[in-house]
């Protein structure tokens, strides 16, 4: 650590203001900033304070004061702000106990890492998550007592064919024809460039990005695995540097799951995997698609827990606009190779024992991070430490099942209410070493229920005034 420490302090002689940053509980990064004196040595020990209080899911007002104390290993200058600022990320601290707080969300998962050491059953879980997201060029929205209304708009979707855009060069993309095409239909090829040069800029390695399947903007810009808490953190970082470059060329990024009707939504499917040393436990040659028996366990977790694991992993009420049944959408609760019509997926793309991993495709990029990939290993692990059988694998297209063969795959709920309660019903399995708390889950669900799921249901839908005004 002192090396880290020493390391920053060197960095910071490069910029003139620091930003300190943290995760609240829904997943939004927060921050403030100070000049760039202020970074001292003692700033990694004794911390800065901030009001806890105006945090959404922390703290109450009589108990807000609260400390950040910065990672050193997270520094890095932000390629977005026009005077050169070094960012760190923090951990919050109670300033009287000094123990970290327990709806830290990087806490959480902190503790995840620690409690699969725990286990003895890996050193180190490894994790790739796929955040999709749209590019728009114009969003609208307003939800008032007398009036609700949204609209987005993109050059490329399939509505812009017929516009008179003086002039329309044509070119559009028809619904679920967006995956691969090559410019003049693809419109974001640069953009994307300038997104994925300035994420290797702030240490997020990329693989791969293009164009996804929705008309009007979809993309996928893939980064390369990493360790649990230290991948949660890039998404962090990820969905930041996208949507400030987006915004700096005059678009608006977003991570909403179902923003567009009849149209592809955005995943996040995460890839995962468990070491013990050098060791893949997830690979054994002689397995189904070469998989262990640790790993069909673990994806036993999965599937059994999938209901409550949906109330962090697919968070919002826009989630199930997405996971809808009848639709190409992960809801069936099986596992394949392969095949991506199982909510579990087990790539074959090598047979490198390294690169073998299980896909879980459920989740969205409106989910917190470092809770979600926290509560997908402690449900794997149950999984492992239960023997959790997952059946037989379906090697099949389970959205052309006859309905005699679909009534025996359970699928997903099918509402935010539905994981809401489900998590109430089966949360044991992320209570194991001290993981999640109760005050965190009974934090969360008070949230997402008061916040989210009652405000939605409560409000007519414009849909609703097509149907039924004239009753």
């Amino acid at each position: 650590m002192a090396t880290a420490v020493t390391e920053v302090l060197e960095l910071a002689k490069k910029a003139k203001m620091l930003d300190l940053r943290f995760t609240d509980l829904p997943g939004i990064w927060q921050h403030f900033s100070m000049p760039i004196r202020e970074l001292t040595a003692e700033v990694f020990e004794e911390g800065v304070g901030f009001d806890g209080s105006s945090i959404r899911g922390f703290q109450e007002i009589h108990e807000s004061d609260m400390i950040l104390i910065p990672d050193p290993t997270t520094a890095f200058i932000d390629p977005i702000f026009e005077e050169p600022t070094l960012v760190l990320i923090c951990d919050v601290y109670d300033p009287i106990t000094r123990q970290p707080y327990s709806r830290d969300p990087r806490y959480i998962a902190k503790k995840a890492e620690a409690y699969l050491k725990q286990t003895g059953i890996a050193d180190v879980s490894y994790w790739g998550p796929e955040a999709e997201f749209f590019i728009f060029d114009d969003v609208r929205y307003t939800s008032t007592t007398n009036a609700a209304s949204y609209s987005v708009d993109s050059v490329e979707g399939w509505w812009q064919s017929s516009r008179e855009l003086g002039p329309n060069l044509g070119a559009q993309i028809p619904p679920k024809r967006g995956y691969f095409p090559v410019p003049p239909t693809d419109t974001l090829q640069d953009l994307r460039t300038k997104m994925v040069l300035a994420l290797e800029e702030v240490g997020v390695p990329i693989e791969v990005h293009h164009h996804e399947v929705a008309t009007a903007g979809q993309a996928e810009i893939d980064m390369q695995f990493d360790e649990l808490l230290r991948m949660a953190d890039k998404v962090m970082k990820y969905k930041y540097i996208i949507k400030n470059v987006a915004r700096k060329h005059g678009r608006t990024a977003t991570f909403m799951p179902k923003p567009l009707f009849e149209d592809n939504g955005s995943g996040m499917h995460v890839h995962q995997s468990l070491w013990k040393g050098n060791t893949n436990v997830f690979f054994d040659e002689a397995g189904y698609a070469q998989i262990s028996d640790t790993a069909k366990y673990y994806i036993g977790g999965l599937l059994k827990h999938a209901p409550a694991l949906l109330a962090i992993v697919a968070p919002t009420t826009n989630s199930y606009r997405r996971l809808v049944p009848g639709f190409e959408a992960p809801v069936n609760l099986a596992y394949s190779q392969r095949n991506r019509s199982a909510a579990c997926r087990i790539p074959v793309y090598s047979k490198s024992p390294k690169a073998k991993r299980i896909e879980f495709r459920p989740p969205d990029p409106s989910a917190n991070p470092y809770l979600a990939f926290a509560a997908l290993l402690m449900a794997g692990l149950d999984g492992i430490q239960k023997r959790i059988d997952p059946g037989e694998p379906m090697d099949k297209d389970l959205y052309e099942l006859p309905p005699e063969e679909m009534k025996n795959i359970k699928q997903v709920p099918g509402s935010l209410d539905a994981v809401l309660a489900a998590l109430e019903d089966d949360h044991e399995f992320l209570l194991k070493g001290d993981v999640f708390t109760p005050d965190v889950l009974e934090a969360w669900i008070n949230y997402k229920r008061d916040v989210e799921a009652d405000p939605v249901r409560l409000r007519p839908h414009p849909y609703e005034f097509f149907l039924y005004y004239d009753v």
